[in-house]
């Protein structure tokens, strides 16, 4: 007698409900919920607002504030120092997290918590900070106020974290093998990093770098002391935002504050799509 085995059938397949969207439990659906709220109300809600502020003038107000000279420099200031300072952060954030992740040394662990100091002082007091070592009364003899040096460094200053945090928690999980492989195989050193180790570093990188660049176009307490606020020379965006509501100016100050998001948003669109890039490349 010959046995018949019926063919299989075959992985059976998950069936997704009519309509073609997963529904939510009750509880996800109640913490989805809360969850745009909260976002709106936190959120979407004063950026309409400031939106709408901007607006309130009409166009050719909202274009003759940002094309006025004054403001126009004050903007264009911000936006140089925030992309190099962004792009030193770039560079100098991916070697100290190499230090700290790769190299052991004396004061390794105070230097892993000082890098944090940034993040944990008041913007007003980093410029107390940087006034009291770089000021008129310097003990270094080095005077920064009213300088654009004194804008770079006070721009440095807090975002220095950013791509250190960012780039730190990916090292520690490359493993040392792929290296160790890539060196057998006769790869140089320069070759390793650039083929096995910095393709799974570009997206924390570019992570890290644009909230460096979204804090530095944004900052206002650390340059209140350093800057000096000279028009045409050391006066930046937030500043000038603080101007024109001195001058009960509000649609002004709404516009630049717009300007200032859109670049914002603009930049970390920019990294977001080469940190796919890179990714999808490697």
């Amino acid at each position: 007698m010959t046995n018949v085995i019926a063919p299989s059938a075959g992985p059976a397949r998950t069936r997704r409900p009519s309509g073609g969207l997963f529904r939510l439990s009750t509880a996800s659906g109640i913490g989805l919920g809360i969850g745009l709220v909260w976002f709106s109300v936190l959120v979407l809600l004063p950026l309409s607002a400031v939106v709408g502020a901007a607006a309130a003038g009409g166009w050719s107000a909202f274009a003759g504030t940002l094309t006025d000279p004054q403001t126009f420099a004050a903007l264009r200031l911000t936006v140089v120092e925030a992309v190099l300072v962004t792009v030193v952060n770039a560079v100098i954030g991916t070697i100290v997290a190499w230090v700290l992740v790769r190299d052991d040394f004396v004061g390794k662990r105070l230097l892993d918590v000082v890098i944090d100091i940034p993040f944990a002082l008041p913007t007003i007091v980093a410029g107390l900070v940087l006034l009291s070592l770089y000021g008129p009364d310097s003990p270094v003899g080095f005077n920064i106020v009213n300088t654009r040096t004194g804008i770079f460094l006070a721009l440095l200053f807090v975002t220095l974290p950013f791509v250190v945090r960012t780039v730190q928690p990916v090292l520690l999980e490359i493993e040392v093998e792929a290296e160790e492989a890539a060196a057998s195989l006769g790869a140089s050193r320069f070759t390793t990093f650039r083929r096995v180790i910095l393709p799974s570093l570009v997206p924390a990188i570019t992570a890290g770098s644009s909230l460096g660049f979204a804090r530095a176009i944004s900052e206002f307490g650390s340059l209140v002391l350093i800057s000096g606020n000279t028009p045409y020379q050391t006066e930046v965006a937030s500043l000038k935002i603080l101007k024109f509501l001195e001058g009960d100016n509000q649609a002004g100050a709404a516009a630049v504050a717009v300007l200032l998001l859109l670049v914002a948003v603009v930049v970390i669109v920019a990294l977001d799509i080469l940190s796919r890039r890179v990714a999808r490349r490697a």
